[in-house]
This record gives structure tokens, C-alpha cells and sequence, in this order.
């Protein structure tokens, strides 16, 4: 792997410029392809208008009932429990890490729910890294009481800045056998290293990723709006169904963008992670596959805060739908590679959600349209039986995924956003429009869902960020003493401006 001298990884890694979306446009191949395909539909149009019309929307129909029928599909596999496995004779070393960047108020809370991880203390290794243009930050982690195994380090200057590019550099300083990633808001299941541990013990090396569940809680004491509902089952009919289900199948997905878990072997022969991709973890799920490895899924979960409020989640959602865009285009460089399995995955992940996403307003548009015609008239809408069953598979299968999902999170789906999703749903071309025009004139923009000490992941035993309380010290395995706060790095003026920042805001 490359170095960039003092001891740790450059953010490119081994990965080659054709897996990567720093390269931008078409390849060769994929340009033939699509001038071929173009000039094929140009001289179909003209010589058969009609017929070429009716071939394309029948196609489209049929592709979205085999979506709607896969989803449906997805609540059955995914019902195969995941296996369980013994111990390990003894326990892999591991690296949890913890990339923080604007995030200074919520640092200890991080510590007190990482040091609550249920596993050997001298077998990990704790990494919270910072950016070096972050001062805040900086001084709010070297401040924060912590164990002897969770450290904080400074990532060099660099570009992009981006989250991949600070996993690859901790990738280089990983000790570990076993790495997985944290974002600043979760609250991972105390037993999930065990659990992803065993796992991998039991299985043979092709395994190189398992991903947690994630789940969504609203922040205690917070009234539970319409993007929170809608998120929360959003994510239960994600990672509930449909990666169970894909991984049942042993077929390829897109990871979350935390809690998932790899062999550092396999992760570093993969190349790490793009860098320059937004959805770094997408695409990485798929670039594992080609490399010839499996990926399987957790039962213990990760508690996540929802975004705060539709002016939060409108960002996030355009840089997931611009990462997807970008992982498409990279992995559509090497299409033979994937596979059948692959390309199908490909197309029930991130083709579904691109194509859902612009297409969802104007469906919407044109339902309501034809019921508000026929309300007026009292004339039934003369409107192709095919559209109304494909509009209607999809409801749904939507519908059916969400409410098994968040049966087994633990949340209620009721009537209320069963009738309010289509709303949600609309919402989502709104960001792939943004989507769209981002990739053209900033693709490699990151765009960061603010948390603040309100968007907590609230479960058992975890408490709020500002009142989280220093780390436990526990088990034979604890270290004796918290580390103490080095005299250079007062953080105290900064968390108390930040604070007076956000109050004036207020």
C-alpha cells in the first residue's frame, strides 16, 4: 500500500483510477454503449414511433412490477435466520473507528457508548479521528476523559476532505484483524464485536463484510415528526428486508454508511474506499463482490437519530442519490466482472432507488391528477391498466416492506404514515434533482447531516449526549485509569463559544 511517510495510508490507497469516481465520464466501452443504444432507439422512433412508445413504457411496467414483486419477495428471505456462531478460542484483535468532523458537543457521549462495547479491552483499538482545519473538534476530543483504548489522532492535510478519505488513512494505522467504522450519533449494541466476531471466525476468508442494522430512534424527549416516521421506515425496510434478504441469497449490496464490519485483509487487498464517493460505503459493498469476496448481514443493531427536520434531510438525501449515480457509473465500468447476481442486485438497489427517486414526483402528480378528474367528472379515468398496476404494485410492496421492517425494529407503522409516504416518496425527486445538477458542478462535494446535542440514538442503557457520563470502567480487561487531558489542548473557551454560537443562533 502506499505511504505517505509516517506510517499511515494516503487516501488513494491501491485503488486504480478506472474504480474509482475521480475519474469522470464514460469510459470507451461505456461510450459505444450508449451511443449504439441511442442510435438504436433514434432510427426505432423514426421508423416505428408508435411500436417504440409502447415497447419502452411496457418495459419500464415490467421492470418496476419485478422491483415491487422482489420487494415483496425480500419480507419472506430475509425471515431465514442469520446463523449463530460460537465463540472464537480466542478473540481477533479489533479497530472500532470514529471519523468526527464540526461534531466538538458530542465527542464524550461518543466515548461513554464506545467504552460500553462488550468486548476484550486488549484486543481493541479505539480510533477518533479528526481533521487538522477542524480546531473545535480537535480540542473537544483531546479533552474528553476516555480509556486506554480508545486514542485520538489528527488526520494530515489532505485532499478530498472527505469521511472515505479519513477511513483509508485509519485504515493504515489499523492494528486490528477486524475493523469497523462509528459515526459520531450511533449507539452501537454492546455485543455486536462479538457478534461480528464469531461470525467471521466461523466462516471462510471470502467473508470480508458484515453489516449492523441500523435503526432509527427519535431523541428522547423529541416530538416525533413526519421525517422521522418516514425515515425510520425507510431504513427498517432497508436494512430489516431487503439486505437481509440479498445477503440470503449471497448476492452483493450496498453498505450502510456505518456499522459495518470487514476483515482489514480483505478491505486492504479491496483498496479501501473511494475517496472521492460521496456513497463511499455503496460502492465499496460492490467493489468487494467483483474482488470475489461475500458480504453478510448482523442481528445486533446500531441506534441512529433520524434527520432533524426536511431542510436536514433534503442535503442528505442528494448526496446519497449523487453517490449512487456515481457508484453506478463505476461499477458499470466493469459489468462482466459482477455478473448476473451483481447486475440484478445492482438494479433491485441502486437502479430501483434512481429511478424511483425521478420518477416518484411525476407519478404522483399524474395519480392525483386522474383521481381529482374522475372526482370532478364522475367519469372513470381513461388511463393505461398497466400504469395503475405498476403504481399499485409499488405502494404496496413499499408499504409491506416498511411495515415488516419496523415490526422487527421495534417501531410502530400505522395508517398515518402508511397514507402520508407517498408524500415522502415525492419528496425524494425534489433531491434527485439537486442530485443531478450537484454531480455535473460539485460531485465530489460532501455534504454533512448536522448532528447536534438534540439528535441522539436513544436505546437501552444509553443517555443522552449532554448527559452521558465519563466512560465505565469495567472487567478484568479495563484499563485502569482514564487518560488524562493534556495540558495543550484546552478545549474548554471553544465548546463554550460554540455553545454561545448556537444559542445567539437560536
Amino acid at each position: 500500500m502506499a505511504s505517505n511517510g509516517h506510517g499511515q495510508t494516503s487516501a488513494g490507497l491501491d485503488l486504480p483510477l478506472r474504480d474509482s469516481a475521480r475519474r469522470r465520464g464514460l469510459t470507451q466501452g461505456q461510450a459505444v454503449t450508449v451511443a449504439s443504444v441511442a442510435a438504436l432507439l433514434l432510427s426505432s422512433a423514426i421508423a416505428a414511433p408508435a411500436l417504440t412508445a409502447s415497447i419502452i413504457v411496457w418495459s419500464g411496467w415490467v421492470l418496476f412490477c419485478w422491483m415491487a414483486v422482489f420487494r415483496a419477495a425480500a419480507c419472506l428471505l430475509s425471515l431465514v435466520p442469520a446463523p449463530v456462531c460460537p465463540a472464537p478460542a480466542r478473540w481477533p484483535a479489533y479497530t472500532v473507528v470514529a471519523p468526527l468532523r464540526g461534531e466538538a458537543e458530542v465527542v464524550a457521549g461518543l466515548i461513554g457508548r464506545l467504552d460500553a462495547l462488550d468486548y476484550p479491552r486488549d484486543r481493541l483499538q479505539g480510533l477518533i479521528l479528526v481533521e487538522p482545519d477542524d480546531p473545535e473538534t480537535v480540542a473537544a476530543a483531546f479533552a474528553a476523559p476516555r480509556p486506554d483504548w480508545i486514542e485520538v489522532r489528527v488526520a494530515p492535510p489532505g485532499e478530498p476532505r472527505t469521511k472515505p478519505r479519513a477511513l483509508n488513512v485509519a485504515l493504515g494505522w489499523a492494528t486490528g484483524a477486524l475493523i469497523t467504522v462509528y459515526d459520531a450519533e450511533d449507539a452501537p449494541d454492546p455485543g455486536q464485536l462479538r457478534e461480528a466476531a464469531a461470525r467471521f471466525a466461523a466462516a471462510d476468508p471470502a467473508l470480508a463484510c458484515l453489516q449492523a442494522p441500523l435503526r432509527i430512534r427519535t431523541p428522547g424527549g423529541a416530538r416525533e415528526t413526519f421525517v422521522h416516521g418516514q425515515f425510520a421506515a425507510e431504513y427498517a425496510a432497508l436494512f430489516e428486508i431487503l439486505l437481509p434478504a440479498l445477503a440470503r441469497l449471497g448476492w452483493p449490496f450496498p453498505l450502510g454508511g456505518t456499522s459495518n464490519h470487514f476483515r482489514v485483509e480483505a478491505l486492504r487487498r479491496a483498496g479501501g474506499w473511494d475517496a472521492w464517493n460521496v456513497t463511499e460505503d455503496a460502492d465499496l459493498g460492490f467493489r468487494l463482490w467483483r474482488k470475489g469476496y461475500r458480504l453478510g448481514v448482523l442481528t445486533r443493531p446500531t441506534y441512529e437519530p433520524p434527520p432533524a427536520d426536511v431542510a436536514a434531510w433534503v442535503p442528505q438525501r442528494t448526496r446519497w442519490l449523487k453517490g449512487y449515480m456515481q457508484t453506478l457509473g463505476v461499477q458499470l465500468r466493469h459489468p462482466l466482472a459482477l455478473g448476473w447476481r451483481g447486475l440484478l442486485a445492482l438494479t433491485f438497489t441502486l437502479v430501483q432507488t434512481l429511478l424511483a427517486a425521478a420518477l416518484y414526483a411525476v407519478t404522483a402528480a399524474w395519480t392525483v391528477w386522474l383521481l381529482a378528474l374522475w372526482a370532478v367528472t364522475g367519469l372513470p379515468p381513461l388511463a393505461p391498466v398497466g400504469g395503475f398496476v405498476t403504481v399499485a404494485a409499488g405502494v404496496i410492496s413499499a408499504w409491506l416492506a416498511c411495515a415488516v421492517g419496523c415490526r422487527r425494529a421495534g417501531r410502530p407503522y400505522g395508517w398515518k404514515l402508511m397514507l402520508t409516504a407517498p408524500g415522502y416518496w415525492a419528496l425524494q425527486s425534489l433531491a434527485m434533482a439537486h442530485a443531478v445538477v450537484r454531480l455535473v458542478r460539485q460531485p465530489f462535494a460532501w455534504d454533512k447531516t448536522p448532528h447536534g446535542l438534540a439528535d441522539v440514538a436513544v436505546h437501552a442503557g444509553v443517555t443522552p449526549l449532554d448527559e452521558a457520563p465519563a466512560p465505565a470502567l469495567r472487567g478484568a480487561n479495563a484499563p485502569a485509569r482514564l487518560r488524562p487531558v493534556p495540558a495543550h489542548h484546552s478545549s474548554v473557551g471553544g465548546l463554550r463559544a460554540a455553545r454561545q454560537r448556537r444559542r445567539a443562533q437560536a
